[in-house]
């Protein structure tokens, strides 16, 4: 179950950052559109920290099971 909540979050977070940046695109230059520039980049640094406390990194590779076959004789 931890697995899973650790997806729901992360996403969340990086859905959040998504969302934050295309609104900011559509803000004019100035003030206001760099606050949510930051606002956004926080959100996808929450979303990697969240990994890295959960002990684990979201594009890290699953360690490959090798299986032992037996030599048909």
């Amino acid at each position: 179950m931890g697995k899973v909540v650790f997806l729901y979050r992360s996403l969340a977070y990086r859905n959040a950052a998504a969302e934050m940046l295309r609104k900011a695109r559509k803000l004019p230059r100035g003030a206001d559109r760099s606050a949510a520039r930051r606002y956004a980049m926080a959100l996808r640094d929450l979303a990697q920290t969240e990994a890295w406390l959960e002990g684990r990194v979201a594009d890290e590779a699953q360690p490959v099971q090798r299986m032992k076959t037996a030599a048909l004789r």
